[in-house]
């Protein structure tokens, strides 16, 4: 297995974890600050597309490669990554917040999911952990409950009270039944983990997976994000990344939810930070976020 990181925002480098590894010579390193702002939290049609064109002039590998990206306001990057794997291709996918949200501009950390479920290649999306609002009234806020009914979009919350659609004829699904006007869903939190797992696998049905992890699915012992956060102890995502890898041929995986200061130079960006995230403490413990990517990536070094 081999390790990018991408560096949009400065939060990488200097964890211990990365540092180490760039010492030795095991980590391809992009230096991209000059793009990040353009890129962060949401990005014009021709900013992405010139990411875009970087991330394909990237020469091919047969080994699997682990992308570091920095902050969670980078994860729409990760439809690129996907756009240029090898399929069919069912992407597995970790996060606090669906990222289905409905946006202006479409590239955005926060409606992602929307182009990696128009592209053909793409099996399934499956999103594990979300605990956060976007969940309630999902079909206001862009939500594609035709992929949800369809079973081409599966939802597993952490754990999330019912959600109310206004919408008729969506279909119940793994994650979800449907009764008296909303989505009752089913909560990890009260599951056995083991279990799920054996489910997940007997379910997937590709040779092949994306796994990407937005790290805010974790409870803030084990990440410090510019995101809320959910509550998936660190334990069993590690178990999960192991259980795939051992059953699946992982294509690529990317890991973002660091925590990088909020200084936008659009003034457009720098308001929806201020109304969307919560306020960090002053003295975040950053080195939280390194002990835990030191597990992340020792997980993904054993498995690929």
């Amino acid at each position: 297995m081999r390790i990018r990181v991408l560096d949009l925002d400065g939060s990488l480098c200097d964890q211990p974890p990365i540092a180490r590894r760039l010492a030795a010579g095991n980590v391809e390193l992009h230096d991209l600050r000059p793009q990040g702002p353009a890129l962060r939290l949401w990005s014009l049609g021709h900013h992405f597309a010139a990411f875009d064109r970087f991330w394909c002039s990237l020469p091919r590998d047969p080994q699997p490669v682990l992308t570091l990206v920095g902050s969670g306001d980078f994860h729409h990057l990760t439809a690129s990554f996907i756009a240029a794997a090898d399929g069919p291709l069912t992407v597995l996918h970790f996060d606090n917040h669906p990222d289905w949200c409905w946006t202006m501009p479409r590239r955005h950390c926060g409606s992602w999911t929307h182009a990696v479920l128009a592209m053909n290649h793409v099996v399934r999306l499956i999103t594990i952990g979300p605990c956060s609002e976007d969940l309630v009234r999902p079909d206001r806020k862009g939500a594609d409950m035709d992929a949800l009914s369809t079973g081409r979009l599966e939802l597993y919350p952490w754990w999330h009270a019912p959600s109310t659609v206004e919408r008729s004829g969506i279909a119940d699904g793994p994650g979800h039944r449907v009764a008296d006007g909303a989505l009752h869903w089913r909560n990890l939190a009260g599951d056995d983990w083991r279990e799920f797992l054996d489910e997940l696998v007997q379910n997937i049905t590709t040779e092949k997976v994306w796994i990407t992890i937005d790290k805010d699915v974790l409870s803030p012992a084990y990440a410090v994000t510019n995101w809320d956060q959910g509550g998936l102890p660190l334990d069993n995502l590690v178990e999960a990344v192991l259980r795939i890898a051992a059953r699946f041929r992982i294509v690529g995986a990317d890991i973002c939810g660091e925590y990088a200061p909020i200084r936008h130079r659009n003034p457009l960006k720098y308001l929806e930070a201020r109304l969307d995230q919560p306020r960090a403490p002053d003295l975040p413990d950053l080195a939280v976020n390194a002990r835990t990517n030191e597990r992340l990536i020792a997980a993904f070094e054993e498995a690929l």
